[in-house]
């Protein structure tokens, strides 16, 4: 039978006291920034912590660049982990490729190895967030003796490939009536399939609002309801006026110097590379059929739950199901927050993962 937990984030506070002393003791560990070139691909990361402290590498979702993880690195830097925070293809101080098929998931997992190799090569734990998440998985499915666990944040495991094919049948349609919404929340990834010179232009147009809208606090009332994600080719694009749409006033969720950063970074490499990533569906699961075991993972995991993530619904609809049969190891945690819960709750969900390393001794494998 899988081994299967549900960690609430303050069960385990008596076992990570040491880590969280350590947090408060230590003195900061200020990021500083690296890269390394192969023959095929450039990755640029931040860096934070001891050198030969147990590697940890946490991986952005999208629009995103590394340093969404900045609260994150830290944290574990002062408990003694080494905290790498690469920017993946695409995007930031990494190659941008011009072919399609170069944003496969194969692609991007081949670069973390390369990654992986460069940083000395022992057992990581990997924690990624949306996107990120899909390539956290992928190293545990694919290359299981580089990683000591695994953490996703809002998207869950897929053995057979997370694709509109395999995530429409776990739409909730209660929230999502199929005559209305087809393909449930997944709607905007299609949008990128057929209108893709259209969304590129729609975002380099509207960089600094797109960031806006993705970087802004949620609520609790967002869940339950439909994203406006699952209209966006009823609506003509995410941008179909001149304008970009005027927003909820909440609050940003970034420091004014990170956004200003991550605007920058995507002017300057546009978004073909970043939109890329969404053509390869056929690409990705048959990546995934390639993976031993079916895919399964036997290796520690954890799954953080966004309860207000209108898209990512794993609180209340379907999506998390597939996950908690194909991973024997699993223990599961919810954070009240949206889909950028690592910037909307990092010190719970810097908690939730500290209490899991605790229950699962993960600091002292070799």
């Amino acid at each position: 039978m899988p081994r299967r937990g549900f960690l609430v984030t303050t069960s385990l506070a008596a076992a990570s006291l040491a880590i969280d002393v350590a947090a408060r003791a230590a003195p900061d560990h200020p990021p500083s920034s690296n890269s390394m070139e192969t023959a095929r691909h450039r990755t640029a990361w931040l860096e934070s912590g001891p050198s030969d402290g147990p590697l940890l590498i946490f991986l952005h979702g999208w629009p995103a660049l590394g340093l969404v993880w900045r609260m994150q690195m830290a944290h574990f830097a002062s408990a003694g982990w080494r905290c790498v925070a690469p920017d993946l293809r695409g995007v930031g101080g990494s190659s941008v490729p011009n072919r399609v098929a170069d944003y496969a998931l194969g692609e991007v997992v081949a670069d973390m190895v390369e990654l992986h190799d460069a940083l000395g090569g022992k057992p990581a734990l990997w924690v990624g967030h949306s996107l990120g998440s899909t390539v956290a998985w992928a190293m545990a499915m694919h290359h299981p003796r580089r990683c000591r666990g695994v953490v996703g944040l809002t998207v869950p495991h897929f053995a057979r490939g997370g694709e509109v094919s395999t995530l429409v049948p776990l739409v909730n349609r209660a929230v999502y009536p199929a005559d209305k919404y087809p393909v449930g929340q997944w709607d905007y990834m299609l949008f990128y399939a057929e209108h893709f010179t259209r969304a590129v232009r729609d975002f380099e147009a509207n960089t600094e609002q797109l960031i806006t809208m993705s970087y802004s606090r949620a609520s609790p009332g967002d869940a339950g309801k439909p994203t406006p994600l699952a209209s966006i080719r009823a609506q003509g694009g995410w941008f179909p006026k001149s304008n970009a749409p005027s927003l909820p006033p909440r609050p940003e969720l970034l420091p004014a110097e990170d956004k200003r950063t991550m605007v920058a970074a995507f002017a300057r490499s546009g978004f073909s590379g970043a939109c890329a990533w969404y053509l390869n569906g056929a690409r990705n699961l048959a990546f995934a059929a390639e993976a031993p075991d079916f895919g399964r993972l036997s290796l520690p995991a954890l799954f953080l739950h966004a309860e207000w993530d209108a898209v990512c619904d794993t609180s209340q609809g379907r999506l998390a199901e597939p996950m908690r049969e194909d991973c024997s190891d699993l223990t599961e945690a919810r954070i009240a927050a949206g889909h950028v819960l690592m910037l909307e709750e990092p010190g719970e969900v810097n908690r939730a993962i500290a209490d899991w390393i605790v229950s699962r001794r993960l600091a002292f494998i070799n």
